[in-house]
């Protein structure tokens, strides 16, 4: 299949010393929503803006379904929503849909369809005749989507699209963008809310420093980077605590057991690699036959934001 955003090598230089994009190599598949996460600075604006034409990079090569990027086939191709938008607060919902319709040569009919459909996409048609200045932060980017959505691009660029909206706005905006997938619509967004992403996106790449860490569907993304599961027992008698931290900490399964600062019976373990249920079950008998009381054992894995922290802890910020 024919990748709906690909780079190769890319690179884009502010100054000498400014490097916003080192040799970035980017894959996101047709039909897919695709999370961009980094921390500050870490390349993602200025990736987001290359791949909508805005910005010409300094070395490498961008390709939109196939397609060699040049500023005409981005405007074509690509509706881009910055993570600051400016809206026309004089222009009612309408007008202001209307306004970019023209600006991408809709006239007569079509673009009064267009208009209509957008409004009813983004569940906006009950405020058709409201001015924009009246609307919610919700609302306004919801409108400003619906503005990227004019011409019908193929590739949707979100750059930090949850940015200030309260949690109803958040599930709202989550749903549109699982209706837009379903239109067959490949959507890239930033973020810096990872619980959010890990429930709509197909796939993820992790940028810092202007490269790529990894990339890939966000299961195979955990799985490969699941150097060590984590799991949490509470001990029933809290004259059992040494001993069990003892038979933790000999375990060749286990890299580093401690006693919570808060609770002192609660033990929260560290394992080298992930352990499936059958060795937790193996863990928990052995304890059990030592004669330490346990009430509480849980296994999970690292989660987006736990993920993200650790890939990105050792490495400072760049301006982006």
């Amino acid at each position: 299949m024919t990748l709906a955003i690909e780079t190769i090598d890319l690179t884009h230089r502010y100054n000498k010393k400014l490097v916003a994009l080192d040799r970035l190599n980017l894959r996101v598949e047709q039909g897919c929503i695709y999370g961009f996460i980094g921390p500050n600075g870490a390349g993602k604006t200025t990736t987001l803006r290359i791949l909508a034409g805005l910005l010409s990079p300094t070395k490498g090569e961008v390709r939109l379904l196939g397609e060699r990027l040049t500023t005409r086939a981005a405007q074509r191709l690509v509706g881009y929503m910055p993570d600051f938008f400016g809206v026309y607060d004089d222009l009612r919902v309408w007008e202001y849909l209307d306004f970019f319709a023209r600006c991408y040569g809709l006239r007569g009919a079509r673009l009064r369809q267009v208009v209509d459909e957008l409004l009813d996409l983004v569940d906006l048609a009950g405020k058709r005749d409201a001015f924009v200045q009246t609307l919610s932060r919700g609302m306004q980017q919801r409108l400003c989507l619906a503005h990227a959505l004019v011409h019908d691009p193929p590739v949707l660029l979100l750059d930090e699209p949850a940015s200030g909206l309260d949690p109803r706005a958040r599930v709202e905006l989550r749903e549109l963008l699982r209706t837009l997938r379903d239109m067959g619509k490949t959507i890239m967004l930033s973020s810096h809310i990872l619980s959010e992403l890990a429930e709509v996106c197909d796939a993820i790449g992790i940028i810092d420093h202007g490269r790529m860490i990894i990339s890939g569907p966000l299961a195979e993304v955990q799985q490969q980077l699941a150097t060590g599961a984590r799991a949490r027992l509470r001990i029933a008698r809290e004259s059992d605590v040494v001993l069990a931290l003892a038979l933790l900490q000999r375990h060749p399964l286990v890299s580093a057991a401690s006693a919570a600062a808060a609770d002192p019976r609660a033990l929260m373990i560290d394992f080298s690699e992930p352990l499936n249920e059958e060795q937790c079950a193996a863990i928990l008998a052995e304890l059990v036959n030592a004669g330490v009381a346990v009430s509480e054992f849980s296994a999970r894995s690292e989660n987006l934001e736990e993920l993200f922290l650790r890939l990105t802890a050792t490495t400072g910020q760049t301006n982006s």
